[in-house]
């Protein structure tokens, strides 16, 4: 049904998904008091996470609307007991060509293999910290050795891009370069960092710990880190190479000049909401039309007729961060 652009001539295609907002990490930047959701809990049926029938409806919406890219977030989307099935269904879409998972990676171990068999072929693990204490710290999490074996077994069975997210903590930023360095020198991982963004819940943290992505930048080059041309499916990251290593390291820099000039990507919630920018104050509800195969040209109709409402850039500079009171509601 044809290519989808907004008003600045951006085109779309690229989908983050929210599958859940529960999460079982305690991350001082997102969740310090802990995911107060369940799985699968809700009063009603508008309140629990999209069912897998809803999902596969969805993404053949998006599919007719020139999408190829498709990221499952959450919260902690491996806490879905169906994630291997979601995968399956939307592997099986043939418009589809990447298919991506970002998780905190506590259940990777067991899960690398079926997922990469369902068809997942690019895995984003939230690591902060190779150090156990920081990483304990930072997560309230004790599974720093299991999160590092999940990894290094999504690089064994064959997960085509293993990436890690680090998000750029002022306390830890420096110590974090010299040991990921040293992690991608012998290993094909793409290490990327990610500048910390203010929400609604977190704005003494941020201003405590936020670390400029240019400044980061800026220490990168000086060890010989050299900038790579972007990919067309690409999310925001910023990637460098090196010739003395295997892996790559990237910069997420949402303040940084430009960030949303290439903005290619759309999200929707666990529960069905489009969001047109992570940090809009406006969301769209799409379930009612998720309930059949049939409802597809109206999903398609509901979407382009929003796309319109998608402003320039956010509005993080002037203290505006729109409805989203925390990462885990939608996946960062």
């Amino acid at each position: 049904m044809g290519t989808l652009f907004d008003t600045y001539g951006r085109e779309f295609s690229y989908l983050r998904l929210s599958i859940t907002e529960a999460c079982n990490f305690r991350c001082l930047y997102c969740l310090p008091d802990g995911s107060q959701r369940q799985v699968g809990c809700g009063n009603s049926r508008q309140d629990a996470p999209l069912n897998v029938a809803e999902i596969e409806n969805l993404i053949l919406g998006f599919a007719d609307l020139g999408f190829r890219k498709v990221r499952l977030t959450g919260g902690e989307p491996t806490l879905r007991p169906e994630i291997v099935e979601i995968v399956r269904k939307i592997a099986d879409i043939p418009a589809i060509t990447t298919l991506a998972l970002t998780t905190n990676g506590h259940r990777l171990s067991e899960l690398a293999g079926p997922l990469r068999r369902a068809g997942l072929n690019v895995i984003n693990v939230s690591m902060d910290s190779l150090d156990s204490t920081r990483f304990q710290e930072i997560t309230g999490s004790r599974l720093l050795g299991q999160v590092r074996q999940g990894v290094e077994e999504a690089v064994r069975v064959g997960i085509g891009r293993v990436k890690i997210n680090v998000v750029l903590l002022r306390r830890s930023a420096r110590q974090n370069l010299k040991d990921f360095m040293e992690w991608v020198r012998e290993t094909p991982i793409r290490v990327r960092f990610i500048e910390l963004m203010q929400t609604q819940d977190n704005g003494a943290f941020f201003q405590q710990e936020h670390l400029s992505g240019d400044e980061f930048r800026s220490d990168m080059e000086a060890l010989g880190w050299k900038e790579q041309a972007r990919e067309a499916l690409d999310g925001p990251a910023r990637e460098f190479c090196h010739p003395g290593f295997v892996g790559r390291l990237g910069i997420i820099s949402a303040y940084s000049h430009n960030f949303c000039g290439p903005c290619n990507r759309l999200r929707v919630s666990s529960r069905g909401k489009l969001k047109l920018c992570l940090f809009g104050e406006k969301e769209y509800s799409l379930r009612h039309l998720l309930q059949s195969p049939e409802q597809r040209e109206e999903l398609v109709c509901a979407v382009r007729s929003r796309i319109g409402e998608k402003a320039s850039s956010h509005f993080l500079g002037d203290g505006i961060y729109g409805s989203t009171k925390h990462l885990a509601a939608i996946g960062g």
